[in-house]
Formats: C-alpha cells, structure tokens, sequence
C-alpha cells in the first residue's frame, strides 16, 4: 500500500484523520508489541504530519533505544533529552549505509545506499577517527559495510558514526579555527545538513585506517553540522589488514 504523507494536515479537531483515530499512548503501546519495527514506524510516518511528529518524537527515540541501549544513554548523558539532528537521522544512521553515486561525494564510485540488518557501534573504535588533541570527544563509529570485488576500487568499505554533543566538540572548533569549507552540493544522507571534509580538513590521523583495515590514502570520511559521520576506505586483503591491527 502506497501512502502519499498530508503536509498541510496540523491533525486539528476539525481534521478527517481524526475520525476512529487512536490515542498517543494506544499507538506507543501497539509499536512496544512490534518491537519498535522501523518500517513500521516509516509507514505510519507518511499518512499525515501529525503521525509524523509522533514518529519524529516518540516512536524514533523508542527504536533507538531498543536497537543500541548503552549509545542511547551515553549520548543523552550530557543532560539534554534529544539528540543532535533528531531521532529519525539517528534512526536511519543505526540501520542504513548510504553508500554513493557516481559524482557524489566520493567521486566515480557508484554503490547503492541499503538498509543492514545489524551493526556494531564503538565508542573505543571511534578514538582512532579522532586527532590526538581531539581525543577527549566521544565519537561513535560503526564497523566497515563491506563491497567487495568493485572493479578498479578493489574492496570497499562504508562507515558511519555520530559525535556526542557535537556543538561543544573539539573536533567542531578545529574544523572551524582551520577554515574548512563545507560541500558545495552535497549534504548529509541522513539529516540533511551540509558537511565537513575530514580530508581537505588535514584531520584524518592514521590510526582510521588501521582501525578499519584499509590502506592508508584511501579513507576518506565527512561529519555533518549535526555531528553525523560517513566515509569510505578501500579496504586491505584480510591478511594485510590483521598485519596492521597488530600494528596499532
């Protein structure tokens, strides 16, 4: 069933959507029994603004801290109750590698974006993303989805993470002393906010390749305004690549 989303509906009482309609703690309970299932909560999303708010503020934050409990508390541990580009980004970066398109962000390499089934995000594993001096920030970077066998570009590797309180960040201030220039066309695949390159930044120390096994001119990764991260590397044989896990 194709479902076109009512932007002009505000849900009012004189609204047609409320007729039979259910209650907020009804629809919270009815998801708590699917277990917070995201293509639910993105179906339901698209009958009208209305659901869409609740999607956005309650059902999101409840997939998030099902799907990754221990992130979850460590990011709202700051205080706030809410996240740096809403729950729906955060949603969507648990479950889905953008991959790219020809001309993109990462130049010719053409690899269709898709949902995973499950990934593991390190809080230890996201120090190795960070300068020396910047190491005191707490960036949580998912292990590498794997494409292997892409032509000319060997085998490729697509990463993703998310800074706690990126607003505050070290990261933020240097990209910002540094001058660094954000993308001119293209922005983030899960907020929509424009994006930073750790490249043209000079901050991509080697222990990110090491970290994912990759060689090391070929890494390359972007962090958003709302402190969202996504790259790609190319990554080394497997015999290779414990050789340089050894090494770190």
């Amino acid at each position: 069933m194709i479902l076109t989303k009512q932007y002009r509906c505000i849900h009012s009482s004189s609204c047609q959507c409320t007729k039979g309609h259910l209650s907020e703690d009804v629809i919270f309970l009815v998801f708590q029994q699917l277990n917070w299932n995201p293509k639910f909560i993105a179906t339901l999303s698209c009958v009208c603004k209305w659901f869409d708010d609740l999607a956005k503020r309650v059902l999101w934050k409840e997939f998030c801290r099902t799907r990754a409990p221990k992130m979850m508390l460590d990011l709202q541990s700051s205080g706030s109750h809410s996240v740096d580009g809403n729950w729906r980004a955060l949603g969507k970066l648990l479950i889905y590698c953008s991959g790219c398109t020809k001309g993109g962000l990462f130049n010719n390499i053409n690899i269709p974006g898709h949902f995973v089934y499950r990934t593991r995000f390190s809080r230890t594993s996201g120090k190795s993303f960070l300068l020396p001096q910047c190491r005191t920030d707490v960036l949580y970077v998912s292990d590498p989805c794997e494409h292997l066998d892409q032509g000319d570009e060997g085998d490729v590797g697509f990463f993703r993470g998310i800074f706690k309180s990126f607003s505050m960040s070290k990261v933020r201030k240097m990209l910002i002393k540094r001058k660094a220039q954000l993308h001119p066309t293209e922005v983030c695949p899960y907020c929509k906010a424009k994006l930073w390159s750790m490249q043209q930044a000079e901050m991509i120390p080697q222990s990110a390749s090491c970290r994912l096994g990759a060689y090391d001119d070929c890494i390359e990764y972007y962090v958003c305004l709302n402190g969202h991260m996504l790259g790609i590397c190319t990554l080394l044989p497997l015999s290779d690549s414990e050789e340089a896990s050894e090494l770190e």
